[in-house]
Formats: structure tokens, sequence, C-alpha cells
């Protein structure tokens, strides 16, 4: 799929694509319960049913991708950063 050199950049903007269609959707990337409702309940209208099986491709190509670099050794960063603990 890809070559070594281009894994961070492949992550990168497909992370941003991610991200646009989560907003588009109105789902918060940190709450997985949002993004399986999301997934998994069809919209009323083409324009939002549409956004939502864009996001559903474009998270299928992200595990895939991690998938792909994990199996060459690479340690894929997290879609979404982990909160802060420190104070």
């Amino acid at each position: 799929m890809s070559g070594f050199e281009h894994y961070q950049r492949e992550l990168a903007d497909l992370d941003h694509e991610i991200r646009h269609y989560a907003a588009v959707c109105g789902v918060d990337l940190a709450n997985r319960g949002e993004i399986e409702a999301c997934l998994r309940i069809h919209h009323d209208t083409w324009a939002a049913d549409k956004a939502r099986e864009t996001l559903h491709g474009l998270l299928i190509l992200r595990i895939k991708l991690e998938t792909e670099m994990i199996e060459l050794g690479f340690s894929p960063p997290p879609l979404v950063a982990p909160l802060s603990t420190a104070e």
C-alpha cells in the first residue's frame, strides 16, 4: 500500500479527512458510542448519509493503514490524542 517514507503523511492526510467528516456528522471522535451510533444509524437526507458513509470508509482505511504499519514494526499515532492527566 505505502512506502515507508509515506506513512506519516498518509496518516496525517487521512486523519485530517476523518476529523472533517466527524465534524460534519457532529461526532466526537473521543466518544466511541457517538462514532458507533453515527455509523449505525442511517440519516434522512442524502447529504448527511453520504457524510456518514464517507466517515465510515475513512475509518476503515485508517484501520487498514494502522494494521500495515504495525505488521512492519511501526507504531501509528492515535487518531485522538489521549487526555492529559497533568494539572
